[in-house]
């Protein structure tokens, strides 16, 4: 009976130990694509939680399950279970074992943000790998770090501005596979800049410049959100993000130069300036949103 159940109970471990590594795996899967080089470490980050998560969730419901099976009383025994006054080991392990969880995850996150060299709430916040960049390895002058841009958050609008075309815009345009150098800015309350695909947040905070920088590496199109509750129309506070080969980067950069300034269309300006459907009597006053940006393209 004890090799049976010794038998058992390596089964039951190898079991919940493969049904959390492929679940593990198939996390990442629930991240929107990865477009840059600092989603890889927080994809592992995401995925080892899941695993370990798993293998937690799947033991207890094991040890549910096979206590149910084998131990549970039968339908004619109405006695009262007996009397136990505790078991010193067993208290001790499940002590002991959540502290050496949580001990390893705190270590892991640890050096997945020392990787990224997250500095926290600073002046000045530097976002990026601790290994060397691409460019310093090549030498090729495709890969030197792009320009600063600045990055101007109010209610509800985004603007991003390129100081050395002179150049305003409601969409960020990154040239693939460079370090990009973005400095935020908010003009009245903190906002967040978050874009799911490069899984990195930053929260932007009045009368201070904060830098943040990454490298996007995947083309395409993505979409920056506020990350924080900013006012009332913080939900239509989205901006497109387009990550374009170098070429398509500078071609852009030229055709919006030869543009004249104009307002953008601020769309939280627009559903405010809409009468209500059903009139409100809270006397709530409702924070009007700030002028539309002047740019030079507009999305």
């Amino acid at each position: 009976m004890r090799t049976f159940n010794i038998a058992l109970l390596a089964i039951f471990v190898g079991v919940i130990i493969l049904a959390s590594h492929a679940m593990g795996q198939q996390a990442y899967h629930w991240l929107p694509i990865a477009a840059a080089k600092e989603a890889e470490p927080v994809g592992h980050l995401f995925s080892f939680l899941v695993k370990l998560g798993a293998i937690v969730f799947l033991g207890v419901l094991g040890m549910l399950l096979y206590s149910i099976l084998f131990y549970r009383a039968a339908s004619s025994d109405t006695s009262d279970a007996p009397a136990i006054r505790g078991n010193l080991k067993l208290e001790i392990t499940w002590t002991v074992i959540p502290i050496l969880l949580v001990i390893w995850i705190a270590s892991y996150s640890y050096n997945i943000y020392q990787r990224m060299n997250t500095l926290g709430a600073l002046p000045l916040v530097h976002l990026h790998l601790l290994e060397a960049p691409a460019y310093a390895e090549t030498g090729s002058s495709d890969m030197q770090p792009s320009e600063q841009i600045e990055v101007i958050a109010k209610q509800w609008s985004w603007s991003f501005r390129y100081p050395s075309q002179n150049v305003t815009s409601t969409e960020l345009h990154l040239p693939v596979n460079q370090p990009v150098h973005l400095m935020l800015q908010s003009e009245d309350v903190v906002h967040g800049f978050f874009v799911p695909n490069f899984r990195i947040k930053q929260d932007i905070i009045p009368n201070r410049t904060i830098e943040l920088k990454f490298t996007p590496n995947r083309v395409g199109q993505y979409q920056l959100h506020d990350s924080q509750f900013s006012g009332t129309y913080f939900a239509l506070m989205e901006a497109n993000v387009y990550v374009d080969s170098p070429e398509r980067y500078s071609q852009w950069l030229a055709q919006a130069a030869t543009r004249p300034p104009v307002p953008a269309v601020n769309p939280a300006t627009s559903e405010h300036t809409q009468p209500p459907g059903i009139p409100l009597r809270s006397n709530w006053r409702t924070v009007p949103p700030a002028q539309p940006p002047v740019v030079n393209f507009a999305q």
